[in-house]
């Protein structure tokens, strides 16, 4: 690669036939344009890489919009998350991003391809041998996915380079020739199979029960309650022993809401955060994440995410399609204004926030009221619906939980939620699922009968009273089955609170 040569003149001051000599130094500033590409921290939520380049510059992470599963002539945006962590020595050191097909030739370049990288009369706009060190670099990059390629999958790799050198790659995804590995793609034209969700009967809170929200699963309702079993890992499905977090839940309804009851193991409990905060980002330490599709057709429109953590507080969201909308690196993420309402207690099996001792986890109980789910199409469901539905016990913004996302995405993929049916008894439950998920008979609903015993201790960004439930019209009543024999069961061990 040929340069163009420059004299430099000491001092800067000499004269030649008239004309001063003019320093070529670039400019230690960035263009107005791409100061908004320049932040103090990336985003919480992304996918992690943590790739060294020579112990000076770090690639954080990524987040790719459709995701990993896109069809070949289809747009693909690529977010790259950058941090400076020493100065480089030459201020014409570059980026670069090749897109490999599936034998690994190069089917495109886009070097230049953002705003970071715009070509000018001095090379790229803001390329890294001008980075500051403990500033992170906002690397967006869009691209078409070629509609002939060779095999079923693309490569994207990038990484750092001046004339005929790059930047070595010590550390994190890579390939041959200092090419950090950002992404694997698949375009296979076949859409492959989609494995299949787990799905859950959940009958109605028995008439004449009552639970109090008290973080105690003790109340006879919840022997007998729909049960998700142990959670798994999110990417394979597969039970995860190894995992730091683990957990499991309980779900039942009445005609106040929808009720949830999870057991969280996690021998650190961990809260740490100020509890003046509004939604507080729980998901970067402990917390129980809850996920509601209410249409129940998984494609992530009008979908609401909530979680509590240990200190029993709670981030609450609404989102109009997936991932959005959403700001970048702090948020808001959603409709962060929407409130769930909800009622919630906590029972924490240890002490919370203390470094030097071994807790058992914690217990989250929670009430939604159905009116709070203000997008669905039928709230509080009918017996016989579906909804999608997923849980997750995290920490560190990762975890395991109900349905496994398998690659597909993000904790946000609602065509991998869980499905959950709302039926009146367990025994009509069984009833309706020998049918077929797709042909659900009509399940009669008897009249509702008043809930008794919910104390509420927490009502977030509620004033007064929660919102009276919709009126429900009575309908002939089903028999109720001859009760059986409850299992077994040990209730949580109570808390001691710090």
């Amino acid at each position: 690669m040929r340069r163009r040569q420059s004299v430099w003149m000491p001092g800067c001051v000499a004269l030649l036939l008239g004309a001063a000599c003019v320093s070529e130094e670039p400019s230690k500033e960035p263009p107005g344009d791409v100061t908004k590409y320049i932040v103090d921290k990336a985003p919480e939520k992304l996918t992690a890489l943590n790739i060294n380049f020579d112990d000076k510059i770090t690639l954080l992470g990524v987040e790719i919009d459709p995701g990993l599963d896109v069809a070949p002539g289809k747009r693909v945006k690529l977010t790259m998350y950058w941090r400076a962590d020493k100065a480089l020595d030459d201020p014409s050191w570059k980026l670069f991003t090749h897109v490999l097909d599936g034998a690994g030739d190069r089917v495109l370049n886009i070097d230049n391809v953002g705003p970071l990288r715009q070509a000018g009369p001095s090379g790229q706009a803001w390329p890294p041998g001008r980075w500051l060190p403990g500033k992170v670099y906002v690397d967006t990059q869009t691209f078409t996915v070629p509609k002939k390629l060779k095999g079923s999958s693309v490569q994207v790799v990038t990484g750092i380079w001046k004339g005929r050198d790059r930047l070595a790659v010590r550390g994190g995804p890579s390939i041959s020739d200092d090419r950090a590995l950002v992404a694997t793609l698949n375009v296979a034209k076949e859409k492959k199979p989609e494995r299949s969700v787990p799905e859950l009967t959940v009958a109605r809170l028995p008439k004449g029960g009552a639970l109090r929200i008290d973080g105690v699963l003790d109340e006879p309702a919840w022997k007998d309650a729909a049960d998700t079993g142990a959670f798994v890992n999110v990417k394979s499905g597969a039970a995860d022993a190894e995992s730091a977090v683990q957990g499991s839940a309980k779900l039942l309804w009445d005609d106040k809401g929808l009720i949830v009851g999870a057991t969280i193991k996690d021998p650190k409990v961990v809260g740490g955060f100020d509890k003046a905060t509004p939604d507080p980002h729980l998901w970067t330490k402990d917390c129980l994440e809850l996920m509601v599709d209410p249409d129940g057709d998984g494609d992530n429109a009008d979908y609401y995410e909530i979680q509590i953590n240990p200190q029993n507080l709670v981030f609450d969201s609404r989102f109009e399609a997936y991932n959005k909308p959403r700001t970048e690196p702090n948020g808001p993420f959603g409709h962060q204004e929407w409130s769930a309402k909800l009622e919630s207690a906590v029972k924490v099996q240890g002490t919370l926030d203390k470094a030097d001792d071994e807790d058992q986890g914690y217990v989250v109980e929670v009430r939604v009221p159905w009116s709070s789910f203000d997008k669905a199409k039928s709230a509080p469901p009918k017996p016989g619906d579906t909804w999608r539905l997923n849980l997750y016990a995290m920490q560190d913004n990762s975890g395991v939980s109900w349905s496994p996302i398998l690659g597909q995405g993000n904790f946000h993929k609602a065509s991998r939620f869980g499905r959950v049916r709302w039926v009146e008894t367990l025994a009509e439950g069984a009833a309706v699922a020998s049918t077929g998920p797709e042909k659900l008979p009509p399940v009669a609903a008897p009249a509702p009968a008043p809930a008794k015993g919910a104390d509420a201790v927490v009502e977030k960004k509620a004033a007064g009273q929660l919102p009276a439930p919709p009126p429900v019209q009575p309908s002939p009543a089903v028999p109720a089955p001859p009760p059986k024999p409850a299992p077994s069961t040990t209730a949580p061990a109570s808390a001691k609170t710090p």
